[in-house]
C-alpha cells in the first residue's frame, strides 16, 4: 500500500500557503508517495497537486464535493462524492497523514479536528501560535507544528520511521506466538 500525504487548504488561499502546498507536493512527489487533496482546481488543492507533477511524479488524488466543482488539471484520480463537505471525511480517512496549509478556510478547519478525532496525525504549516495551541488542545499528540514545508516532510519521515518500528515490533511478538 502506497503511503497518502493529505495536503488540505482553502481554496482562497494566501500566496505563502500556496507556495508552501506547491513545495509540499514536490517533496511528496519525490518520495513517491500519493498527493490526496480536496481536487478543485483553486488555491492549495490545485497547487500541491501542481508541484507533484511539477517534478514529474506521484499519482495525484482529488477527492470532490460534486460534479459541478472543476477538477484540476493536475489531478490523476478525481473522485466525484456529490457528499459537499461530507467529503472531508473521505480526504481524512484515506490519508495516513494529514498536512494543513492555511487555516483560514472552514473546511481545512474541520478537515483538521477530523483528523484528530480519527487519530491521523495533523501537521500544521506555518500555522499561528494561537491556531497551533487551539488544535493541540484537542490532542498534543497528533498535532505538530512546522515552520516550513520542508520541516513538514521532516516531521512525516519521523512518523513513518516510529510506525515501521512499531509494526517490526508486532511481528516480532507474533512470531513467537504463531509458530512457523
Amino acid at each position: 500500500m502506497r503511503f497518502v500525504v493529505g495536503v488540505m487548504g482553502p481554496a482562497k488561499a494566501a500566496k505563502k500557503d500556496l507556495d508552501n502546498a506547491r513545495i509540499l507536493g514536490e517533496f511528496i512527489a519525490r518520495r513517491g508517495w500519493v498527493v490526496l487533496t480536496g481536487g478543485r482546481n483553486v488555491g492549495v488543492m490545485d497547487a500541491a497537486c501542481e508541484g507533484a507533477k511539477r517534478v514529474g511524479g506521484s499519482l495525484t488524488i482529488g477527492v470532490l464535493p460534486t460534479a459541478k466543482d472543476k477538477v484540476s488539471r493536475h489531478v490523476d484520480v478525481p473522485i466525484i462524492t456529490e457528499m459537499g463537505s461530507g467529503r472531508n471525511n473521505i480526504n481524512v480517512l484515506t490519508s495516513h497523514v494529514v498536512v494543513a496549509c492555511g487555516l483560514s478556510g472552514s473546511g481545512t478547519v474541520s478537515e483538521v479536528a477530523l483528523a484528530v478525532k480519527a487519530g491521523k496525525p495533523v501537521i500544521l504549516v506555518e500555522a499561528s501560535p494561537a491556531d497551533v495551541a487551539f488544535f493541540r488542545k484537542l490532542d498534543t499528540r497528533l498535532v505538530q507544528a512546522a515552520a516550513s514545508p520542508e520541516e513538514a516532510i521532516e516531521l512525516i519521515m519521523k512518523l513513518m520511521d516510529g510506525r515501521q518500528r512499531r509494526v517490526r515490533r508486532t511481528e516480532r511478538d507474533l512470531d513467537r506466538y504463531i509458530p512457523v
